[in-house]
Parts: C-alpha cells; sequence; structure tokens
C-alpha cells in the first residue's frame, strides 16, 4: 500500500467508525438479506464434465448429467449429497446414432421431472453434416432414471431449422416454458435466447416465441463470436433471474443476466432486462478460467441455492477450444443481495468453498478485508472480499486458518492486537498470529468462536467497524466475538 493511501486512510476509517458506532448505538440492526447455513463443498466436482446440469427430485437423490468430452453419449449419475456426485457410479443411458439425426455433437443434456415422467433435452448433429445442431428428447417413465428405458421422443419443434440447443425448462405461476438457444435467419449472431410455452408434450412449444435477447454488449461477443446460450432460470421473491452464457467457449466465456417480474407477461421481451455486464467471468487470482453453461441446484437442507457451472484451471488452450476436454463440473453457494438479486461472487479456488461469517449480535453485517484491514459490515462489495476458506491451520496442533477467497496465499492474522488479511510470508510469527482454535460460539453454540493459538483466551472480535483481538470478559464482548458461518 502506498504512502498517499496511508496518509488519507486513517481519517476516511475514523469517519466510517463513528458513523458506524453511532448506528450501533441508537439504531435497530435490520438483516439486509436473508441469511442460510453454510453450504460447502470441494471442487472440482467432476473433471471432464462440461454443461453440468444437477436435479435434485423429491426422492432424495441428486442427479447429475453433463458433456462429455467425446461427444458421443449421455451420462447420468446419482447421489443423496452434491458432494456424493463426485464419487457415484456414472451410467451411460443413451449413445448417438451410428448414421443420420443425432449421430454427432451430443451436448449439453439436462433432465427435468415433468408430469410424472423423466426427460433428457439434449443437442445433437448428424453424422453427415454435424453442425446441423438441433435440440432433442427422451423419456423414461421408471421411477428411477438409471433403469428403465429412454425412449426417443424426436426433435422439438423450434420456429426455424436452424442452428439450436440447450434447451431448459422452467415453471412460473403454473406455466411450463421452455428456453433455449438459437440462431435466427436475418440476425448475424452464432444465438440468441428464445421462450416459449410448453405444448401438449415436453418435447414440444406452443404459441409466441419471444426472442429474450440477442449478444450485442462487447462482453457477450469476445473471441470474435456473438453468443448467447445456456438459458437457465432461478427464481426468488417474485422475480425470474435467467442467466446464459456468452463468448466463445475458452477463457472468454461468462454468464449474463436477464431479470423479470414473475408476474409480468414473460413472452413480452420488454418484460426482461438485461444486465450491462457479465455476473461471473474468469477470475486469475483463483485460477478459474471460462465459468459458463450453469444450472441450478440446492443445498442438501434446503435452505441454500447452489451455482453449478463448468470452467477450466488453465488460460491458454491450443487449438479449438471445443476440442479441449478438461472443462470441470464445479459448484458454489449463491448469496443474495439486499436488494433481492443474486450475487454469485467468483468462480473460487479449487479446493474446500468458502464461507462467509456473519455477526452473531449484528447479523446484516459480515467480515471482510478493506485495503487489507479485517473489517465488518453490511452489503459488502465485492462478495468476494467477505468470503474466507475456513483450511487447515497454518500452525497445525488442530487449528484452522482463514484464508481470503479472493486473495489465496493471503490470511487473516492478528498484528498488534488489530485483524489484517496478508500474505503468508512463511515465518513462524505468522504462522502463530494466522491460526486459531475453532471453538463453540461464546454467545451461542450455534456459532462459532476463534481463538488465537498464540495468544490464550484471546479471541477475534469485532469492535466497531473493525476486528480485533481482545479477551472477552463480558457478554457484550462474546457476542461481537460469535459469528454463524454462512
Amino acid at each position: 500500500m502506498d504512502s498517499a493511501v496511508l496518509r488519507w486512510m486513517p481519517r476516511r476509517l475514523a469517519v466510517v467508525a463513528v458513523a458506524a458506532v453511532t448506528a450501533l448505538a441508537g439504531l435497530v440492526v435490520t438483516p439486509t438479506a436473508q441469511a442460510s447455513p453454510a453450504a460447502q463443498y470441494t471442487n472440482p466436482l467432476a473433471n471432464q464434465r462440461a454443461d453440468p446440469h444437477i436435479f435434485k427430485h423429491t426422492d432424495g437423490y441428486y442427479y447429475f448429467t453433463a458433456t462429455a468430452p467425446e461427444y458421443d453419449r449421455i451420462v447420468l449419475r446419482r447421489a443423496t449429497t452434491i458432494q456424493g456426485l463426485a464419487g457415484a457410479a456414472e451410467s451411460v443411458i443413451w449413445r448417438k446414432h451410428s448414421s443420420g439425426e443425432m449421430g454427432a455433437h451430443i451436448w449439453a443434456p439436462e433432465i427435468h421431472f415433468v408430469n410424472g415422467k423423466w426427460y433428457v433435452y439434449f443437442a445433437a448433429g448428424r453424422t453427415d453434416d454435424v453442425w446441423r445442431i438441433r435440440p432433442y428428447v427422451l423419456e423414461n417413465s421408471s421411477a428411477n432414471p438409471l433403469t428403465g428405458t429412454w425412449t426417443e421422443r424426436g426433435k422439438v419443434n423450434v420456429p426455424w431449422d436452424t442452428f439450436s440447443l440447450d434447451m431448459s425448462t422452467f415453471v412460473v405461476n403454473g406455466t411450463r416454458y421452455l428456453t433455449w438457444a438459437q440462431a435466427e435467419p436475418g440476425i448475424s449472431t452464432n444465438s440468441n435466447l428464445y421462450l416459449a410455452r410448453m405444448g401438449s408434450t415436453p418435447w414440444s412449444i406452443t404459441g409466441t416465441v419471444a426472442r429474450l435477447t440477442v449478444p450485442t454488449l462487447a462482453w457477450e461477443t469476445r473471441g470474435g463470436v456473438k453468443v448467447a446460450e445456456g438459458p437457465t432460470v432461478i427464481q426468488r421473491n417474485g422475480r425470474v433471474f435467467l442467466t446464459y452464457s456468452a463468448s466463445a467457449t475458452d477463457a472468454n466465456y461468462c454468464l449474463g443476466m436477464l431479470t423479470a417480474s414473475a408476474s409480468a407477461d414473460l413472452l413480452n421481451p420488454s418484460s426482461w432486462t438485461k444486465g450491462a455486464n457479465p455476473v461471473f467471468e474468469s477470475n486469475a487470482a483463483t485460477g478459474q478460467y471460462g465459468p459458463g453453461h450453469n444450472s441450478f441446484t440446492v443445498s442438501e437442507d434446503g435452505q441454500s441455492d447452489i451455482l453449478v457451472y463448468h470452467d477450466r484451471n488453465y488460460r491458454d488452450i491450443s487449438g479449438d477450444p471445443l476440442r479441449d476436454p478438461n472443462r470441470r463440473t464445479r459448484v458454489q453457494k449463491v448469496y443474495w443481495n439486499a436488494d433481492g438479486t443474486p450475487n454469485f461472487g467468483i468462480p473460487v479456488a479449487d479446493g474446500v468453498t468458502p464461507v462467509r461469517l456473519k455477526s452473531y449480535n449484528y447479523p446484516d453485517r459480515f467480515v471482510r478485508h478493506w485495503e487489507y484491514r479485517g473489517r465488518i459490515e453490511a452489503n459488502v462489495a465485492p462478495l468476494a472480499d467477505s468470503q474466507f476458506r475456513v483450511v487447515t491451520g497454518l500452525n497445525g496442533s488442530g487449528t484452522v486458518s482463514l484464508e481470503s477467497t479472493n486473495f489465496p496465499g493471503y490470511y487473516l492474522r492478528h498484528r498488534n492486537y488489530e485483524m489484517w488479511v496478508e500474505r503468508n510470508d512463511g515465518s513462524a510469527t505468522f504462522r502463530a498470529d494466522a491460526s486459531f482454535f475453532r471453538r463453540a460460539g461464546l454467545a451461542s453454540g450455534s456459532g462459532v468462536s476463534f481463538e488465537s493459538t498464540n495468544f490464550p483466551g484471546q479471541y477475534v472480535r469485532h469492535n466497531g467497524t473493525h476486528i480485533n483481538l481482545t479477551t472477552t470478559p463480558d457478554s457484550v464482548a462474546r457476542a461481537d466475538a460469535t459469528f454463524i458461518l454462512e
């Protein structure tokens, strides 16, 4: 940090601290967004599995399908937990045709349960024209889709006989829709996004077809292609959020989002608003590149929304990205902003996913780093400033350390009884300062507290807007030193 920043930072911090202390003293704190318990997983979930789709069914199982890099089959696995999908046995439920239709480029399968039966939507080309990509549907009436027979129900009646793929389905206010990507005659793009009501069968559409968006923004056209594809929907608090993938399928790949009111006419394109910027994209710090083609599921306790997506852990690709087999399936928790919109943060580093440390006594506020100083604030932006990986302690001996999500290799440590996020310098002092005993919450067993290893009896605690290391002699201090993992 340069000297100019150091000169003005104390004054700025003082102003913020006074305002925060005033708020703590006299105002009722109202949480800015509904919280949910931590949902932690280990990434990647599955290597060489792209365009992932995870569906949680009422039978207690998660069903997972994805694109295999050979583009020749549809695979399916299930488990009672999301992490369990990593080691679950995988079955081939369908293989490409040896000639003609559905004979090449078997892409982006999605599994859904509609009207008491299982359906898989997928895209496929022809053996004699591999780029003649169209959407197709399989049906299975067995209770367990890993058993029974998958019947080919043919091609969906999309409006033009053109390149079309990535079909998905969702229900809003009792109406089931199909959404997909397609090249429309007269529009010079690779694909746009479309929406229609499902017809009398899950492999048909009916009525108005709405063109929701055309890729025109700079981040939708990176890599020399104009792409909007992979639409999928998450809903909350009366709004519909449709995420989609944009740009070339290398490190340029990213997610955009359209938003509509659930009470609006979803088949009216003006009901939808496109975000001006991508909502999820490559991150060099965490080593994740080209995140995209996502789906959504929910955590095992049903309280957290989970983003499912693929990416690569390297930026540079030799040759055609579609021939690079190393897109991996990954998952991480979705957070919700105070305005009710989803916040996907950044694609987190490989390994255990991070958590947020929510204040026990001021539940709208979270531990964050701000110019490397530990603070507690509401409405943290960017989200990753308030995300930490709880990892094995640098000092060992049953301890834990809190690693920054957007600054991997930086850890929360105490220095002069103040908490800072700093790079591990490898010294014994740093290891000790950045290691804590994880204790049951001093104010509530539902929370956690972090006791210093080299200063026993002293805990990580918020004090005004800052995070310090102090003793906890009274109930206020014990509450200040208790956090809820979210």
